[in-house]
């Protein structure tokens, strides 16, 4: 499991998949629909966005501005999936702990 080594990590059904939570906070999703939900930091939604491999993240018909969803074909492999992984255990980490 690619979490396995990170501290803190606990595994959680949300979502209609499986969420991971670093201290108490949700880092990454893996959902049924396909694709990856990861945790960003607000401040680089903009930048992120400006790339084809990941989409906002909708929830409810809302926009949920702290997340995004990577598209399956750009998870193809495990160099992919580790960062995408890293990028949303490092924001998990950041808040306070639950």
């Amino acid at each position: 499991m690619l979490l396995a080594s990170h501290p803190g990590v606990s595994e959680k059904r949300m979502f209609d998949g499986v969420a991971f939570l670093v201290n108490g906070h949700i880092a990454v999703a893996a959902s049924s629909r396909g694709g990856l939900m990861v945790r960003i930091n607000p401040s680089d939604r903009d930048q992120l966005f400006e790339h084809s491999l990941v989409e906002p993240m909708e929830m409810g018909g809302r926009i949920m501005k702290g997340w995004l969803r990577v598209k399956s074909e750009h998870l193809t492999t495990k160099r992919q999936l580790e960062a995408w992984i890293a990028r949303g255990v490092a924001v998990a980490r950041s808040l306070p702990a639950q």
